[in-house]
């Protein structure tokens, strides 16, 4: 059995029928806008972020979850694509998870109001449930993940990232939306405030390690599903390449600067830029930092009865750091 149908199993029930909510409250009276959120159902990823929502209420929950916590879960799912689809306008980016994006089908204008549309949903399902305690939770996260882009693409005009704001950036843009998904699954069941704390804790954790991780993609040599070096042709600072420019002598470390200012187009630059990172052990260093997060999530989980949920969030904290896309 795949590592994601295990984490699954405790869960199975809940995601089938969370599929059919899902779907539902997509619904709108627009031709269009119905073809475009069929589209985007029929083409959703591992669907990780409610598979938190309910492994943590079921946690938390003495094994049950409630109506709140398939609203939360909808809600997360609702943000989190309208974010994703202005992503890729943002990016102009024509692919997302290997399909043609929103915005390279029915072009950006149309995109944009899309995400706008699934944002009101997401939002108006809260409200009309009077579940302000989770839209309460997700608006802040929102609020940080814009912060965070915007944050980073302040500071890549000048590559004077540090490790400090690096790590802000990554909590800001993709930690804090699993904080939320882990706060909300054990908020929808009730649980005490230092509960509520602690899973947004490890889901932040986990979010710090998740992004590392995926940093370190861009410098594999395994088939991943997209070309390596990315990062460098986007001019993003990533912690090996900031590892790299921090113990670098002065001639290597100018020279690194150049390629991802001037030549980040220039393949063979590239190759050489992610030869040299390498070399001074920007991945080693990562790896490490990678993994002082995921210890820490771990340790947090610990604190909880034994039981098969939490056993699939470890396995879940485990996965995160051993996937190889």
């Amino acid at each position: 059995m795949k590592v994601v149908e295990r984490i699954k199993e405790p869960i199975y029930e809940e995601m089938e029928l969370f599929e059919k909510k899902f779907t539902k409250s997509m619904s709108s009276q627009v031709a269009l806008l119905n073809r475009i959120t069929h589209f985007i159902v029929n083409r959703k990823g591992k669907q990780m972020r409610p598979m938190f929502v309910f492994l943590v209420a079921k946690m938390l929950g003495k094994g049950k979850v409630n109506e709140r916590s398939f609203r939360g879960a909808a809600v997360i799912e609702l943000i989190h694509t309208a974010t994703l689809v202005h992503d890729d306008v943002v990016d102009d980016s024509n692919q997302r998870r290997g399909f043609f994006s929103i915005n390279a089908l029915w072009k950006n204008k149309i995109a944009v109001l899309v995400g706008d549309y699934l944002l009101s949903k997401g939002l108006l399902l809260s409200i009309e449930n009077e579940d302000f305690d989770l839209l309460k939770i997700i608006s802040i996260a929102v609020r940080e993940m814009s912060q965070g882009e915007l944050l980073q693409i302040e500071k890549a005009r000048n590559l004077d990232i540090t490790e400090e704001v690096y790590y802000e950036i990554i909590r800001q843009k993709t930690a804090t939306l699993l904080a939320a998904c882990c706060a909300m699954g054990a908020k929808s069941v009730s649980a005490s405030d230092i509960e509520v704390d602690k899973m947004h804790s490890f889901g932040e954790l986990l979010g710090m390690a998740f992004q590392i991780k995926d940093d370190l993609f861009d410098y594999s040599e395994k088939k991943i599903g997209k070309p390596t070096g990315i990062d460098i042709k986007e001019q993003k600072m990533t912690l090996p390449m900031i590892h790299a420019l921090n113990v670098m002598d002065s001639s290597n470390r100018k020279w690194l600067i150049n390629t991802v200012k001037n030549h980040n187009k220039d393949q063979k630059r590239v190759k050489e830029a992610i030869k040299r990172i390498k070399a001074v052990g920007g991945l080693e260093f990562a790896e490490q930092k990678m993994k002082t997060y995921h210890i820490k999530a771990l340790d947090i989980l610990k604190t909880f009865p034994d039981n098969p949920y939490r056993n699939a969030l470890e396995l879940m904290v485990n996965y995160v750091i051993e996937r190889s896309i």
